[in-house]
Protein backbone atom coordinates (compact mmCIF):
# COMPACT_ATOMS: atom_id res chain seq x y z
CA UNK A 1 0.00 0.00 0.00
CA UNK A 2 1.14 3.76 -1.16
CA UNK A 3 0.41 6.37 1.84
CA UNK A 4 -1.45 9.11 0.44
CA UNK A 5 0.85 11.68 1.82
CA UNK A 6 0.05 14.04 -0.78
CA UNK A 7 -2.36 17.56 0.06
CA UNK A 8 -5.78 17.15 1.64
CA UNK A 9 -8.53 18.43 -0.62
CA UNK A 10 -11.72 19.97 -0.06
CA UNK A 11 -15.02 17.37 -0.36
CA UNK A 12 -16.40 17.42 -3.26
CA UNK A 13 -14.18 19.14 -5.43
CA UNK A 14 -12.17 17.76 -7.59
CA UNK A 15 -9.18 17.41 -5.60
CA UNK A 16 -11.05 15.83 -2.78
CA UNK A 17 -9.27 12.86 -0.84
CA UNK A 18 -11.99 10.18 -0.90
CA UNK A 19 -11.76 7.62 1.46
CA UNK A 20 -14.35 4.61 0.62
CA UNK A 21 -15.63 2.81 3.48
CA UNK A 22 -16.60 -1.26 2.88
CA UNK A 23 -19.21 -2.21 5.98
CA UNK A 24 -20.81 0.98 7.70
CA UNK A 25 -21.07 -0.18 11.53
CA UNK A 26 -20.95 1.99 14.38
CA UNK A 27 -17.05 1.42 13.99
CA UNK A 28 -17.61 2.72 10.70
CA UNK A 29 -19.25 5.79 11.87
CA UNK A 30 -16.29 6.64 14.00
CA UNK A 31 -14.08 6.56 11.69
CA UNK A 32 -15.78 8.81 9.06
CA UNK A 33 -16.66 11.29 11.94
CA UNK A 34 -12.43 11.15 12.54
CA UNK A 35 -11.98 11.35 9.12
CA UNK A 36 -14.36 14.46 8.02
CA UNK A 37 -12.78 16.91 11.12
CA UNK A 38 -9.89 16.47 8.50
CA UNK A 39 -11.79 17.17 5.44
CA UNK A 40 -12.00 14.32 3.84
CA UNK A 41 -14.85 12.93 1.35
CA UNK A 42 -16.68 9.77 2.45
CA UNK A 43 -18.37 7.26 1.25
CA UNK A 44 -20.48 4.35 3.13
CA UNK A 45 -21.32 1.32 1.33
CA UNK A 46 -22.82 -1.56 3.05
CA UNK A 47 -25.47 -4.47 2.31
CA UNK A 48 -28.44 -2.42 3.71
CA UNK A 49 -30.46 1.06 3.90
CA UNK A 50 -29.64 3.49 6.46
CA UNK A 51 -26.42 2.04 8.22
CA UNK A 52 -24.53 3.70 10.90
CA UNK A 53 -21.80 5.15 9.26
CA UNK A 54 -24.00 5.82 5.78
CA UNK A 55 -25.52 8.21 8.19
CA UNK A 56 -22.09 10.93 8.14
CA UNK A 57 -20.97 9.82 5.15
CA UNK A 58 -21.09 12.92 1.87
CA UNK A 59 -22.62 9.64 -0.32
CA UNK A 60 -23.88 5.73 0.45
CA UNK A 61 -24.20 3.22 -1.28
CA UNK A 62 -26.33 -0.40 -0.76
CA UNK A 63 -24.75 -3.07 -2.51
CA UNK A 64 -23.79 -7.24 -1.89
CA UNK A 65 -20.61 -6.32 -1.17
CA UNK A 66 -19.60 -9.98 -1.46
CA UNK A 67 -20.70 -9.51 -5.23
CA UNK A 68 -17.02 -9.16 -6.80
CA UNK A 69 -18.87 -7.03 -10.46
CA UNK A 70 -20.73 -4.45 -7.94
CA UNK A 71 -17.98 -3.58 -5.82
CA UNK A 72 -15.96 -2.78 -8.77
CA UNK A 73 -19.05 -0.59 -9.91
CA UNK A 74 -18.81 1.29 -6.96
CA UNK A 75 -15.36 1.28 -6.64
CA UNK A 76 -14.71 2.74 -10.24
CA UNK A 77 -17.46 4.85 -9.96
CA UNK A 78 -15.91 6.49 -6.78
CA UNK A 79 -12.10 6.32 -7.63
CA UNK A 80 -11.28 6.58 -4.09
CA UNK A 81 -7.92 7.35 -3.05
CA UNK A 82 -8.18 4.34 0.41
CA UNK A 83 -10.84 1.84 0.12
CA UNK A 84 -11.00 1.03 4.05
CA UNK A 85 -12.77 -2.44 4.71
CA UNK A 86 -14.73 -2.66 8.09
CA UNK A 87 -16.53 -5.89 7.89
CA UNK A 88 -14.85 -9.28 6.70
CA UNK A 89 -17.74 -10.03 4.10
CA UNK A 90 -16.59 -8.71 1.19
CA UNK A 91 -15.11 -10.11 -2.34
CA UNK A 92 -11.76 -9.91 -1.32
CA UNK A 93 -10.40 -11.85 -4.45
CA UNK A 94 -11.58 -8.64 -6.14
CA UNK A 95 -9.75 -6.18 -3.59
CA UNK A 96 -6.65 -7.96 -4.83
CA UNK A 97 -7.44 -7.37 -8.31
CA UNK A 98 -8.32 -3.46 -7.37
CA UNK A 99 -5.53 -2.96 -5.57
CA UNK A 100 -2.90 -4.35 -8.74
CA UNK A 101 -5.09 -2.01 -10.63
CA UNK A 102 -3.37 0.79 -8.49
CA UNK A 103 -6.34 1.50 -5.63
CA UNK A 104 -5.20 1.86 -2.10
CA UNK A 105 -6.42 -1.38 0.13
CA UNK A 106 -6.74 -0.78 3.94
CA UNK A 107 -4.13 -2.35 5.12
CA UNK A 108 -3.41 -4.70 2.14
CA UNK A 109 -5.86 -6.63 0.15
CA UNK A 110 -3.87 -9.83 1.32
CA UNK A 111 -4.36 -8.85 4.75
CA UNK A 112 -8.02 -8.44 4.15
CA UNK A 113 -7.91 -11.79 3.00
CA UNK A 114 -5.90 -13.40 5.62
CA UNK A 115 -7.96 -12.47 8.43
CA UNK A 116 -11.29 -12.89 7.37
CA UNK A 117 -10.76 -16.25 7.61
CA UNK A 118 -9.88 -18.01 11.06
CA UNK A 119 -8.03 -20.89 9.10
CA UNK A 120 -5.93 -18.78 7.48
CA UNK A 121 -4.62 -16.15 9.92
CA UNK A 122 -4.30 -18.89 12.24
CA UNK A 123 -2.15 -21.07 10.56
CA UNK A 124 -0.50 -17.60 9.19
CA UNK A 125 0.20 -16.60 13.32
CA UNK A 126 1.21 -20.31 14.03
CA UNK A 127 3.23 -21.87 11.07
CA UNK A 128 4.63 -18.48 9.23
CA UNK A 129 5.06 -15.87 12.26
CA UNK A 130 5.69 -18.94 14.82
CA UNK A 131 3.52 -17.39 17.72
CA UNK A 132 2.25 -19.34 20.20
CA UNK A 133 -1.34 -20.55 20.04
CA UNK A 134 -4.18 -22.89 21.46
CA UNK A 135 -4.38 -26.35 19.94
CA UNK A 136 -7.05 -26.23 16.81
CA UNK A 137 -8.27 -28.17 14.29
CA UNK A 138 -10.18 -27.50 11.08
CA UNK A 139 -12.73 -29.31 9.43
CA UNK A 140 -15.19 -29.13 6.80
CA UNK A 141 -17.59 -31.74 7.31
CA UNK A 142 -19.44 -33.54 9.85
CA UNK A 143 -17.35 -36.38 10.16
CA UNK A 144 -14.26 -34.53 10.03
CA UNK A 145 -15.43 -31.90 12.93
CA UNK A 146 -16.24 -35.34 14.91
CA UNK A 147 -12.75 -36.21 15.05
CA UNK A 148 -11.82 -32.69 15.20
CA UNK A 149 -13.40 -32.61 18.25
CA UNK A 150 -12.04 -36.02 19.28
CA UNK A 151 -8.51 -35.41 18.95
CA UNK A 152 -8.86 -31.50 20.64
CA UNK A 153 -11.01 -32.84 23.62
CA UNK A 154 -13.50 -31.21 25.65
CA UNK A 155 -14.15 -28.73 26.68
CA UNK A 156 -13.65 -27.21 23.19
CA UNK A 157 -14.90 -23.84 21.72
CA UNK A 158 -16.59 -24.58 18.08
CA UNK A 159 -16.51 -21.40 15.77
CA UNK A 160 -17.44 -20.63 11.88
CA UNK A 161 -14.22 -19.98 9.68
CA UNK A 162 -15.77 -17.20 8.80
CA UNK A 163 -17.91 -14.98 10.81
CA UNK A 164 -18.14 -11.78 13.37
CA UNK A 165 -19.69 -10.74 16.23
CA UNK A 166 -19.09 -14.10 17.95
CA UNK A 167 -22.04 -15.33 15.34
CA UNK A 168 -21.98 -19.09 15.46
CA UNK A 169 -19.64 -19.49 18.33
CA UNK A 170 -20.27 -22.34 20.93
CA UNK A 171 -18.61 -23.46 24.01
CA UNK A 172 -18.92 -27.59 23.89
CA UNK A 173 -18.38 -29.23 27.48
CA UNK A 174 -20.42 -32.17 27.21
CA UNK A 175 -21.01 -34.64 24.40
CA UNK A 176 -24.37 -34.06 24.44
CA UNK A 177 -23.52 -30.53 23.00
CA UNK A 178 -21.19 -31.14 20.01
CA UNK A 179 -24.42 -31.82 17.48
CA UNK A 180 -25.58 -28.02 18.24
CA UNK A 181 -22.13 -26.85 18.10
CA UNK A 182 -22.06 -28.14 14.70
CA UNK A 183 -25.47 -26.65 13.34
CA UNK A 184 -24.65 -23.34 15.30
CA UNK A 185 -20.76 -23.14 13.08
CA UNK A 186 -22.76 -23.59 9.63
CA UNK A 187 -25.67 -21.59 9.96
CA UNK A 188 -23.77 -18.61 11.93
CA UNK A 189 -20.89 -18.63 8.87
CA UNK A 190 -20.82 -15.75 6.43
CA UNK A 191 -19.78 -18.25 3.99
CA UNK A 192 -20.35 -21.11 2.16
CA UNK A 193 -17.47 -22.99 2.69
CA UNK A 194 -19.10 -25.23 5.55
CA UNK A 195 -15.52 -25.06 7.54
CA UNK A 196 -15.21 -24.43 11.10
CA UNK A 197 -12.43 -24.78 13.55
CA UNK A 198 -12.34 -26.22 16.83
CA UNK A 199 -9.97 -25.29 19.48
CA UNK A 200 -9.07 -26.42 22.52
CA UNK A 201 -11.15 -23.94 25.52
CA UNK A 202 -8.03 -22.66 27.52
CA UNK A 203 -8.42 -21.71 31.15
CA UNK A 204 -7.89 -18.09 31.16
CA UNK A 205 -6.27 -15.78 33.43
CA UNK A 206 -7.83 -13.17 31.03
CA UNK A 207 -7.94 -11.86 27.30
CA UNK A 208 -6.90 -8.88 26.14
CA UNK A 209 -6.29 -6.72 22.65
CA UNK A 210 -3.65 -5.23 21.70
CA UNK A 211 -4.70 -1.84 19.40
CA UNK A 212 -1.57 -1.90 16.94
CA UNK A 213 -0.82 0.77 14.67
CA UNK A 214 1.31 0.24 11.54
CA UNK A 215 2.38 3.72 10.61
CA UNK A 216 5.42 4.64 8.32
CA UNK A 217 8.16 2.85 9.15
CA UNK A 218 7.37 2.54 12.64
CA UNK A 219 4.86 0.34 15.18
CA UNK A 220 2.77 1.84 17.93
CA UNK A 221 0.87 -0.47 20.57
CA UNK A 222 -1.03 0.87 22.74
CA UNK A 223 -1.95 -0.22 26.21
CA UNK A 224 -3.68 -3.17 26.66
CA UNK A 225 -7.15 -3.13 26.60
CA UNK A 226 -9.32 -6.18 28.98
CA UNK A 227 -12.64 -7.65 27.63
CA UNK A 228 -15.33 -9.87 28.44
CA UNK A 229 -17.36 -11.31 25.79
CA UNK A 230 -20.97 -13.41 25.61
CA UNK A 231 -21.12 -15.78 23.09
CA UNK A 232 -17.76 -14.95 21.41
CA UNK A 233 -19.41 -10.89 21.19
CA UNK A 234 -18.03 -8.01 22.96
CA UNK A 235 -19.87 -6.74 25.84
CA UNK A 236 -17.69 -5.01 28.08
CA UNK A 237 -13.57 -3.41 27.83
CA UNK A 238 -11.42 -1.71 29.86
CA UNK A 239 -7.89 0.39 29.85
CA UNK A 240 -5.36 -0.37 31.04
CA UNK A 241 -5.58 -3.98 32.05
CA UNK A 242 -3.10 -4.89 34.62
CA UNK A 243 -0.20 -7.43 33.02
CA UNK A 244 2.95 -9.03 34.33
CA UNK A 245 5.90 -6.57 32.63
CA UNK A 246 7.27 -9.89 30.99
CA UNK A 247 3.45 -11.04 29.75
CA UNK A 248 2.41 -7.49 28.19
CA UNK A 249 6.65 -7.54 26.79
CA UNK A 250 6.05 -10.84 25.08
CA UNK A 251 2.14 -9.60 24.20
CA UNK A 252 3.88 -6.76 22.28
CA UNK A 253 6.12 -8.44 20.40
CA UNK A 254 3.73 -11.04 19.56
CA UNK A 255 1.57 -8.23 18.42
CA UNK A 256 4.28 -6.30 16.00
CA UNK A 257 5.72 -9.97 14.61
CA UNK A 258 2.01 -10.76 13.37
CA UNK A 259 1.44 -7.39 11.76
CA UNK A 260 4.73 -6.79 10.33
CA UNK A 261 3.77 -10.16 8.58
CA UNK A 262 0.42 -8.98 7.45
CA UNK A 263 2.13 -5.54 6.21
CA UNK A 264 0.37 -2.15 5.33
CA UNK A 265 -0.97 0.51 7.44
CA UNK A 266 -3.33 1.21 10.12
CA UNK A 267 -4.91 -0.14 13.31
CA UNK A 268 -4.18 -3.51 14.04
CA UNK A 269 -6.94 -5.15 16.69
CA UNK A 270 -4.60 -8.18 18.13
CA UNK A 271 -6.53 -10.51 20.39
CA UNK A 272 -4.70 -12.70 22.95
CA UNK A 273 -5.30 -15.38 25.78
CA UNK A 274 -3.13 -15.28 29.17
CA UNK A 275 -3.51 -18.44 31.21
CA UNK A 276 -0.85 -19.52 33.89
CA UNK A 277 1.13 -16.44 32.97
CA UNK A 278 1.74 -17.42 29.36
CA UNK A 279 0.68 -15.37 26.70
CA UNK A 280 -1.16 -16.95 23.08
CA UNK A 281 -2.31 -15.51 19.84
CA UNK A 282 -6.18 -16.07 19.42
CA UNK A 283 -7.64 -13.59 16.78
CA UNK A 284 -6.61 -10.39 14.30
CA UNK A 285 -8.97 -7.64 13.16
CA UNK A 286 -6.84 -5.35 10.44
CA UNK A 287 -8.90 -2.47 11.42
CA UNK A 288 -10.70 -0.42 14.53
CA UNK A 289 -12.08 -3.25 17.35
CA UNK A 290 -15.00 -3.53 19.08
CA UNK A 291 -13.18 -3.60 22.18
CA UNK A 292 -11.00 -0.40 20.98
CA UNK A 293 -14.37 1.60 22.11
CA UNK A 294 -12.83 2.22 25.39
CA UNK A 295 -10.05 4.40 23.48
CA UNK A 296 -13.35 7.38 23.24
CA UNK A 297 -12.48 7.87 27.04
CA UNK A 298 -9.01 6.72 27.44
CA UNK A 299 -6.13 7.74 24.96
CA UNK A 300 -4.86 11.17 23.83
CA UNK A 301 -5.88 9.52 19.89
CA UNK A 302 -8.58 7.36 19.93
CA UNK A 303 -8.46 4.07 17.52
CA UNK A 304 -10.61 5.67 15.10
CA UNK A 305 -7.90 8.87 14.70
CA UNK A 306 -5.07 6.66 15.18
CA UNK A 307 -6.28 4.57 12.05
CA UNK A 308 -7.15 7.61 9.88
CA UNK A 309 -4.15 9.09 10.60
CA UNK A 310 -2.30 5.92 9.68
CA UNK A 311 -3.66 5.46 6.59
CA UNK A 312 -3.34 9.09 5.42
CA UNK A 313 0.76 8.96 6.42
CA UNK A 314 -0.10 11.66 8.99
CA UNK A 315 2.18 11.83 11.97
CA UNK A 316 1.40 10.13 15.28
CA UNK A 317 2.79 11.15 18.29
CA UNK A 318 3.22 9.09 21.02
CA UNK A 319 -0.02 7.76 22.45
CA UNK A 320 -0.99 8.40 25.90
CA UNK A 321 -3.35 6.97 28.51
CA UNK A 322 -4.90 10.23 30.14
CA UNK A 323 -7.12 8.52 32.29
CA UNK A 324 -8.43 4.95 32.87
CA UNK A 325 -11.68 3.94 31.12
CA UNK A 326 -14.27 1.55 30.51
CA UNK A 327 -17.50 0.78 27.69
CA UNK A 328 -20.38 -1.45 27.96
CA UNK A 329 -22.32 -2.46 25.06
CA UNK A 330 -26.07 -1.69 25.32
CA UNK A 331 -27.68 -4.62 23.65
CA UNK A 332 -31.36 -5.73 22.48
CA UNK A 333 -33.00 -8.50 23.64
CA UNK A 334 -36.01 -8.64 21.16
CA UNK A 335 -36.36 -7.93 16.84
CA UNK A 336 -37.33 -3.97 16.79
CA UNK A 337 -37.52 -2.00 13.56
CA UNK A 338 -37.13 1.34 14.34
CA UNK A 339 -36.56 1.24 17.98
CA UNK A 340 -36.35 3.47 20.63
CA UNK A 341 -34.11 4.46 23.23
CA UNK A 342 -35.13 5.04 26.97
CA UNK A 343 -32.90 6.25 30.20
CA UNK A 344 -30.09 8.22 28.16
CA UNK A 345 -30.69 11.02 30.15
CA UNK A 346 -29.87 8.75 33.46
CA UNK A 347 -27.33 7.56 31.78
CA UNK A 348 -25.63 11.01 30.89
CA UNK A 349 -26.38 12.57 34.39
CA UNK A 350 -22.66 10.78 35.34
CA UNK A 351 -20.05 13.59 34.09
CA UNK A 352 -17.89 10.96 33.78
CA UNK A 353 -20.31 9.02 31.13
CA UNK A 354 -20.42 9.77 27.31
CA UNK A 355 -23.11 7.95 24.98
CA UNK A 356 -23.13 6.51 21.38
CA UNK A 357 -26.17 5.09 20.01
CA UNK A 358 -25.23 3.60 16.86
CA UNK A 359 -28.56 4.31 14.63
CA UNK A 360 -29.13 1.18 13.79
CA UNK A 361 -32.53 1.26 11.92
CA UNK A 362 -33.42 -2.27 13.29
CA UNK A 363 -32.75 -4.75 16.60
CA UNK A 364 -33.01 -8.11 17.05
CA UNK A 365 -31.78 -10.62 19.86
CA UNK A 366 -28.18 -9.71 20.96
CA UNK A 367 -27.48 -7.06 18.34
CA UNK A 368 -25.33 -3.96 19.79
CA UNK A 369 -27.28 -0.93 19.73
CA UNK A 370 -25.39 1.67 21.59
CA UNK A 371 -22.68 1.84 24.28
CA UNK A 372 -21.51 3.59 27.54
CA UNK A 373 -18.07 4.88 28.08
CA UNK A 374 -16.60 6.36 31.55
CA UNK A 375 -13.42 7.82 33.23
CA UNK A 376 -11.95 7.12 36.33
CA UNK A 377 -9.11 7.51 38.10
CA UNK A 378 -8.91 3.59 38.06
CA UNK A 379 -10.48 1.10 36.11
CA UNK A 380 -12.92 -0.85 38.92
CA UNK A 381 -14.67 2.62 39.12
CA UNK A 382 -14.51 3.21 35.30
CA UNK A 383 -16.22 -0.22 34.30
CA UNK A 384 -18.88 0.39 37.77
CA UNK A 385 -19.80 3.67 35.96
CA UNK A 386 -20.00 2.25 32.07
CA UNK A 387 -22.24 -0.77 33.39
CA UNK A 388 -24.21 1.05 35.17
CA UNK A 389 -25.18 3.55 32.16
CA UNK A 390 -25.66 1.03 29.94
CA UNK A 391 -28.03 -0.86 32.06
CA UNK A 392 -29.94 2.25 32.76
CA UNK A 393 -30.68 2.52 28.50
CA UNK A 394 -33.75 0.60 27.62
CA UNK A 395 -34.23 -0.68 23.60
CA UNK A 396 -37.78 -0.64 22.92
CA UNK A 397 -40.25 -0.48 19.80
CA UNK A 398 -41.91 2.85 20.26
CA UNK A 399 -45.50 3.68 18.96
CA UNK A 400 -46.14 3.33 15.04
CA UNK A 401 -47.39 5.68 12.84
CA UNK A 402 -51.21 5.68 13.72
CA UNK A 403 -50.53 4.63 17.14
CA UNK A 404 -50.83 6.93 20.47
Amino acid sequence: MTLHHGPLGTPGGANATRLLLLGSGELGKELLSAAQRLGVETVAVDRYDGAPAMQVAHRAHTIDMTDADELRRVVEAEDPALIVPEIEAVATDELGRLESAGYDVVPTAEATRLTMDREWIREFAAEEVGVPTSDYRFADSESAYRDAVEEIGLPAVVKPTMSSSGKGQSVVREESEVDAAWTAATEGSRSDTGRVIVEELVDLDYEITLLTVRHGDETTVCPPVGHRQVDGDYRESWQPHPMADDALADAREMARAVTDGLGGHGIFGVEFFVADGEVSFSELSPRPHDTGLVTLATQSLDQFELHLRAILGLPIPEVELEQSGASAAVVADESIDLPEFDGVDDALADPAVDVRLFGKPDAYDGRRMAVAVADADDVETARERASDAAERIEVFEGATDGEE
